[in-house]
């Protein structure tokens, strides 16, 4: 290994900047001789060095490197700091119960407290030697970003994506509108929630209620929930009354006939969900499969963000467990909704072709909606469905996540005897025959994007594609949010036996 292999792009700064003067925590040496930097460790996870040095902050390969300094670490049982900042109320929910799974996976023993906060230790079963200690502490998406950026933190638990952070989705929730039990509105447009929500609207009698003073409540807009709110709404949320949590929040609207406030599923308490609609009436229902495959507008990933450094080994290592069925268990115990994929018939969907029918456009004819039922029938929905970042072809980090986990199915081969389609769905503005054409091409792209994932597999082994362009709308063309529902890949699996060269376009 040579020295430049060992320093990367930190040899440059060492070869031709001056003599660091002043003590310091480590020296590091090229086994080889001639390169060497001073600085303070920030941490060693048995396979890097993480160190402060006047050049910024660089990670060293330890195999190639001497260390001296009173900070050297123990290197035959390195111990990592998992420290994990973000959503309050949600890291104290969901963490827990994955690292427990993951030290019951790793044969670790784990002891956890919660005085100030979660924290927990996993040890050495043998020999109860510390080999990592997590720690979750609660912040605002701007202060969580400084820690990681900083160093002080490895992950940042969030309810939305960074452009320059790496994302993984942990676990999925709903946002729901509520209002108090005797609240006499049975159900709410997008539309009308979205005009709530800017503070168009200050009268239940505007959105079909009673001619009464409406009172919208809502979180910090720093809070996570109500910047994930706030990016759906494109501004920030109207609410007259501010509380510091969601059981706070809820309560509050319980009590309040004439309250209305948008929360997640753990925040609903003793008010009421208010059923949602898109403008045209088609229902809007959060169930686990709608949630899963993004078909609920108001679905809320929670995800994990990394940085742009190497993390220590048993943070990459927890990262990669999340993928895994008992991972996906305890999410579930927690109670959010699991990433694991499920199936659901086609048949028993009955108002997806309730909407294909009411929302067929005048150029979809006939023949469209047969050869969508025809393909439809004996057929299952597999709930990862992927969708495209805004004005673009790209697709967003969840379907991100959901392609990794199709090609893993398909590499385990979990769908034997079975033929999977890509379906591809736009929404309804402009030509038929063009939507009919963007509907392909897209589908195309998710079928080259998982092949470049299993490379492994033949083309017989890989999904069809299949193009239905707008004849199966999930929901109103009349809203962007509506619009971007509609514009979607879908996952289908038919029976060997009934699938046959007439159904191909």
């Amino acid at each position: 290994m040579t020295g430049a292999k060992i320093w990367c792009a930190a040899a440059f700064a060492v070869l031709f900047a001056p003599f660091m003067a002043g003590a310091q925590d480590i020296t590091l040496t090229a086994r080889e001789g001639g390169l060497s930097i001073s600085g303070t460790l920030q941490g060693y996870d048995g396979e890097f060095y993480r160190i402060d040095s006047s050049y910024g902050m660089l990670t060293v390969d330890a195999s190639g490197v001497l260390c001296d300094g009173p900070a050297c670490p123990d290197l035959t049982a390195p111990k990592a700091q998992v420290r994990i900042v973000g959503m309050a109320g949600v890291g104290e929910a969901l963490l827990p119960g994955l690292f427990r799974a993951f030290a019951a996976t790793r044969g670790l023993a784990y002891d956890e407290t919660f005085q100030d906060g979660y924290s927990a230790r996993l040890l050495d079963a043998a020999t109860d030697k510390p080999l990592a200690e997590i720690r979750f502490t609660a912040n605002t998406p701007e202060g969580a970003r400084s820690d990681l950026l900083a160093g002080r933190a490895e992950l940042i638990l969030s309810a939305g994506t960074e452009p320059d952070l790496g994302s993984r989705v942990v676990a999925l929730d709903a946002m729901l509108p509520i209002v108090a039990a005797d609240n006499t509105l049975t159900e709410i447009s997008t539309k009308d929630l979205a005009r709530i929500l800017s503070g168009e609207v200050d009268n239940w009698a505007e959105v079909g209620g009673p001619d009464m003073p409406l009172v919208l409540h809502g979180m910090s807009p720093t809070s996570g929930v109500q910047r994930a709110l706030a990016g759906r709404l494109g501004k920030d949320v109207a609410a007259t009354v501010v509380h510091d949590d969601i059981a706070a929040l809820g309560e509050a609207v319980a009590k309040d006939p004439w309250a209305i406030a948008v929360t997640v599923r753990a925040g609903v308490g003793s008010s009421r969900p208010l059923p949602l609609t898109d403008s045209c009436g088609f229902p809007l229902l959060p169930s686990a499969l709608a949630v899963k495959a993004e078909d609920y507008p108001l679905s809320l990933p929670v995800y994990l963000l990394t940085p742009r450094r190497r993390l220590p080994l048993i943070v990459r290592e927890f990262l990669e467990f999340l993928a895994l069925p008992q991972a996906q268990v305890a999410v579930a115990a927690a109670g959010y909704v699991d990433r694991q994929p499920e199936v659901q018939p086609m048949t028993s969907d009955g108002l997806r072709l309730i909407n294909a029918i009411q929302g067929a456009g005048e150029e979809t004819t006939l023949a469209d909606l047969k050869r969508l039922v025809n393909l439809m029938d004996g057929a299952d929905r597999l709930s990862l469905t992927f969708r495209f970042e805004d004005g673009s072809s790209t697709l967003d980090a969840p379907s991100q996540d959901n392609l990794a986990d199709l090609a893993r199915l398909i590499e385990t081969d979990a769908f034997k005897g079975k033929t999977l389609l890509l379906a591809g769905f736009s929404d309804g503005s402009g030509a038929a025959a063009a939507n009919l054409d963007l509907s392909r091409t897209r589908a195309q792209g998710v079928l080259t994007r998982l092949a470049d994932l299993a490379p492994g597999l033949t083309e017989a082994g890989l999904p069809r594609v299949e193009a239905f362009g707008e004849a199966l709308p999930m929901a109103c063309d009349e809203t962007g949010a509506g619009r971007r529902l509609n514009r979607r890949v879908e996952v289908w699996i038919r029976p060997v036996a009934k699938d046959s060269p007439a159904s191909e376009n």
